[in-house]
């Protein structure tokens, strides 16, 4: 293994940035407009910008409209806008005719990998081993290795850094009792994140339960019925909640993925925030309006020659326990919750759309630990431009993204927030309002004290503002 040559270290990056999802290449590509120019390092250890591959079934859209792409809510002239993606495809006025404001999943996933490969500063196969604080040089120390085609380890290096963005993103989360069977090779028990990798074996199966009520169960469920003959269905979809229910998309609604929402959310007291997030559950886990219609259309449609589609669908049902008959089908031990009644379901394979959960910084963020500060709950704090809470000698930042729901509330995973996050955190970065950011953002008053955002961002005694031209 090789040892490439590190940067000089009295020049470090002004930002690096680790794990190049949405979060972070929203930030890079907004980086790469700042007047005077910032020097930043993106790192992935992917060996390409791919989102949610498994998830993009033909027709599924995104929850959000087209404008929530990596730069518009911030910098509507952006180069690495979606509408100046499809105007260098030449399809703008095929775009323009088709009357969309909600694009399809593959779409979005194809604009991101036009600008992951044509914005600089990006390095896919490298991934991200440790973060130290170096006094001495008033710098972070970022550790990497340089990973091959095949994910091996190829060569080891080291980045210095005036700043850190992190932004690794989630990962697949199965439930306790299930875990067995999904490190298991013999029956499919697979997270619906994997779903488009399995979905020709597990249409081969006779039959199939999906667990899960949000909207990739939906989606997931929709398509299997789509895919099985009429009257042969055989399918199950089962969820905990108490219902198959719509995701929240009133206008006023929406005003919860608001910067006005996101500061006051911030501005209450932690019990107060720890208690509302399960809460407010249907804003971002419930299933679009289009996708149930789109369900109950099918199953109707299977009922008009007579009989009805031998498809299963159980709210309010957990699994308690599971295991494996034979080699070829699991089985599965559920409890109604309102009806204190259980029963057993034998299934040839189980699609988990059982979501995700945010990967843990403790490991990555091991050599900071000293440093940060922590709630009550030990977990980090982060204040309203969202940067951890450091001890006032470490002289830089670390930002996050898509790490701070407790803290900045529903908003925090949303694409829809990904600009104006972005572009909060530059101007904190800069000291400078390199994209001003509007004081007002919704019709709703939360709370009866104004909370509106200050136009000139506040410098506080950690942050070291960069200087113009840097």
């Amino acid at each position: 293994m090789t040892v490439p040559q590190s940067p000089e270290p009295e020049h470090p990056h002004d930002l690096v940035g680790i794990g190049i999802g949405p979060f972070n290449l929203s930030l890079a590509a907004l980086a790469d407009g700042i007047h005077g120019g910032i020097t930043s390092a993106f790192y992935e250890q992917r060996p390409a910008f791919h989102w949610h591959p498994g998830l993009l079934i033909e027709g599924a859209t995104l929850q959000v409209p087209f404008l929530a792409d990596l730069v518009t809510l911030a910098d509507p002239a952006s180069p690495w806008s979606f509408l100046n993606y499809l105007r260098t495809r030449e399809r703008l006025f095929p775009f323009y005719f088709a009357e969309r404001f909600h694009i399809q999943r593959a779409e979005y996933d194809a604009y991101c990998r036009w600008v992951s490969t044509n914005l600089p500063g990006l390095h896919f196969g490298h991934q991200v081993d440790a973060v130290r604080w170096n006094p001495e040089r008033a710098a972070f120390e970022v550790d990497f290795t340089q990973l091959d085609a095949d994910g091996e380890a190829e060569a080891l290096g080291r980045a210095y850094a005036r700043n850190i963005a992190v932004g690794v993103g989630t990962e697949p989360y199965i439930p306790e009792p299930l875990r067995p069977l999904a490190e298991a090779p013999t029956v499919p028990v697979i997270h619906s994140g994997a779903y488009l990798d399995h979905r020709e074996r597990l249409l081969g199966a006779e039959h199939i339960t999906v667990i899960g009520s949000g909207q990739s169960g939906a989606e997931v469920f929709l398509d299997l019925l789509r895919a099985r003959p009429a009257g042969r269905e055989k399918i199950t979809w089962l969820a905990r909640s108490e219902a198959f229910a719509p995701m929240e998309y009133s206008k006023l609604g929406l005003e919860h993925f608001t910067p006005d929402y996101s500061r006051y959310f911030h501005a209450l007291p932690e019990p107060v925030r720890d208690e509302l997030v399960p809460r407010q559950w249907q804003l971002h886990k419930g299933i679009d309006a289009d996708t149930i219609t789109a369900i109950h259309d099918e199953l109707y449609r299977r009922t008009i020659h007579g009989g009805w589609p031998d498809a299963v669908m159980t709210p309010g049902v957990s699994v308690r326990t599971a295991g494996r008959v034979a080699t070829t089908k699991v089985e599965l031990h559920l409890e109604h919750i309102q009806q204190g009644t259980r029963s057993r379901l034998t299934t040839d394979a189980v699609v988990l759309a059982t979501g995700y959960r945010e990967r843990p910084l403790g490991q990555l963020l091991a050599g900071l630990d000293p440093y940060i500060r922590r709630d009550a709950r030990e977990r980090p704090r982060v204040d309203e431009r969202f940067r951890l809470m450091l001890d006032a000698s470490v002289t830089g930042s670390v930002y996050v993204q898509n790490a701070e729901q407790y803290t900045h509330g529903v908003g925090a995973p949303d694409l829809g927030l990904a600009a104006w996050r972005s572009a909060i955190i530059l101007n904190s970065l800069t000291g400078t309002e390199a994209y001003p950011m509007p004081c007002r953002t919704a019709f709703t008053s939360f709370g009866l004290e104004s909370r509106e955002a200050p136009r000139v961002p506040s410098q506080q005694p950690e942050l070291t503002p960069l200087a113009q031209g840097n």
